[in-house]
């Protein structure tokens, strides 16, 4: 026999009202349809569901035994079809892993944490650092929100636009680099140029890569940096900087507050380079998924103070 998942939420109206009239007003259908309904269910489940004791219609010992039951599944059904609703926060229970830049972290998690936690209790995060590979994390659901300074260009990656960057020279005080300047004042002609080039150098990079951006620019002004070392963490790489003559040039928001703490100084980069994007990255299946929305709200409201404000997602 074909089971028709209607014939549960006919059940459960005849079960909560006790009557097939109760039941088809109830349903906004005719009498005659819930009885016909009622006829349908006696022979699926081979019990009389109701039967008359005088003028009314009393549940069988089997219909009270899976009345509870036969209201759960309605229920459950009903929230999974129907549009989905605003989280209730101070009850939801979630676990979600979000991968974000180690200095991206250190610098607005602890406001992060507060904002998510305030306000649902029950919400756990786990930060990740970034992975040493172009892992495929979030199309396996491994990864629930991730941060990038590249746009995705798979289709079944969504992103938003949390706000651009610039780039800056990091040093330690009195580092050649800041002689004839103070503190964002690093010049800008060939000479200044030629210097930032010839200066020995560390990148950030999991995956040890002794190249960047800056490598592509300075070499179409017929130039080439000495990288000298490689770190796989901006907090790294800034105390690298702080006890050598080591130049650090990464997105000033990602280096501001370690950079303080240490009592390092900037210089302004004496080339043009384009702004640095920072973009909230998830996967399609987390489109419609309220609290994903939700989180994604907080998360981009933590960083957003570090960045040049946008009109949201892309």
């Amino acid at each position: 026999m074909q089971l028709d998942l209607n014939l549960l939420t006919a059940l459960d109206a005849l079960l909560e009202e006790g009557s097939v009239a109760g039941a088809a007003d109830r349903l906004h259908v005719t009498p005659p349809a819930m009885s016909r309904s009622l006829g349908r269910i006696r022979k699926a489940t081979g019990d009389p569901i109701l039967v008359r004791t005088g003028r009314t219609m009393v549940p069988t010992a089997h219909a009270q035994a899976i009345r509870a039951q036969v209201h759960d599944v309605v229920q459950q059904a009903h929230h999974l079809l129907s549009a989905q609703r605003e989280p209730e926060l101070a009850t939801l229970e979630r676990v979600f892993t979000v991968r974000l830049h180690d200095s991206l972290t250190a610098a607005r998690g602890p406001e992060l944490i507060t904002a998510v936690h305030t306000r649902a209790p029950g919400v756990r995060l786990r930060l990740t650092g970034e992975s040493g590979t172009d892992g495929p994390e979030l199309r396996r659901g491994e990864v629930d929100l991730a941060s990038d300074t590249a746009a995705p260009s798979l289709p079944d990656l969504r992103h938003r636009l949390v706000g651009e960057d610039r780039l800056t020279v990091t040093v330690r005080a009195g580092h050649p680099l800041t002689e004839g300047g103070g503190e964002g004042d690093g010049g800008s002609g060939a000479d200044d140029l030629a210097r930032y080039a010839a200066a020995e150098h560390v990148t950030v990079s999991r995956r040890g890569l002794l190249r960047d951006p800056v490598d592509a620019v300075l070499a179409e002004h017929g130039l080439t940096r000495r990288v000298v070392a490689t770190s796989p963490t901006t907090d790294t790489a800034l105390r690298l900087a702080l006890g050598t003559d080591l130049v650090l040039t990464l997105p000033e928001a990602v280096t501001r507050t370690t950079r303080a703490q240490l009592g390092l100084v900037t210089v302004a980069l004496p080339v043009a380079m384009p702004p640095v994007p920072l973009y909230l990255v998830w996967h399609g299946r987390y489109d419609n998924d309220r609290a994903h929305a939700w989180l994604r709200d907080r998360v981009a409201e933590a960083l957003q103070p570090l960045f040049t404000p946008t009109d949201g997602p892309a």
